[in-house]
Order: C-alpha cells, then sequence, then structure tokens
C-alpha cells in the first residue's frame, strides 16, 4: 500500500490543501483574462525598427520593397493580418515574419507607420 495512505491523516491533510490549491487556480484564471498593457512608444519603436531591414529606416524605403510610412492604417493591418493568416498571395518572407507578432503587436506596428513621423 502506498505510503500515502497508511496514515488516517493523509486524507485530512490533502482536503486541507484544497482552498489553497482552488484560489491559486482562481488567480491564475483571473490573470490570464485580463487585458494586456498596451504597447509603450518605445516598444512599438522596437518592434518598427525590425522592418527597417527591408523597408527602409523609419519605414521610407527607397527600393523595390514598399513603403511603410504613411500608407493607411487600415491598409496596413489589413496586409499584417493576412501576412499573419498566411492569406497575401503576394507574399514573400512576410507570411513568415508576420506570425511571430501578437495581434496587439501587429495592431500598434499599422498604427505607428501610417503616421507621416518625422
Amino acid at each position: 500500500m502506498p505510503l500515502a495512505f497508511r496514515s488516517s491523516r493523509a486524507p485530512r491533510a490533502v482536503l486541507a490543501l484544497w482552498p489553497v490549491l482552488a484560489l491559486t487556480t482562481a488567480f491564475h484564471a483571473q490573470a490570464a483574462t485580463d487585458a494586456p498593457a498596451p504597447l509603450r512608444a518605445q516598444d512599438v519603436a522596437v518592434l518598427a525598427a525590425t522592418c527597417a531591414n527591408c523597408h527602409g529606416p523609419d519605414g521610407r524605403s527607397t527600393g523595390g520593397i514598399p513603403q511603410l510610412r504613411g500608407v493607411g492604417e487600415a491598409h496596413l493591418l489589413q496586409r499584417l493580418q493576412a501576412f499573419k493568416a498566411g492569406t497575401a498571395k503576394d507574399a514573400t518572407v512576410m507570411t513568415r515574419l508576420a506570425k511571430g507578432y501578437e495581434d496587439e503587436q501587429i495592431k500598434a506596428l499599422a498604427a505607428w507607420f501610417s503616421k507621416e513621423g518625422k
């Protein structure tokens, strides 16, 4: 017979832990449903900087890659969501890159690049 069942105290000890387990589970469930904090401007700037490798500094492309800066937010959001979903037929590497962003980050990037900037 397992050691835990030899003592008559074991079942009481297990029962005594149930409230702790229930409270811990409830706390984690609440934390999981809380909305994430909005991204700060500096966080979005760091995310946007990763786009510079292909789309140019501050999203101003000088080559064959599309420019991002100043493009409408709704259009950018639609494109980024299509890349992430894998439904953009004209995508190259963007389909793979966009999968790494959370929805809030995609929305923040669309808003960031839609502004005219400096």
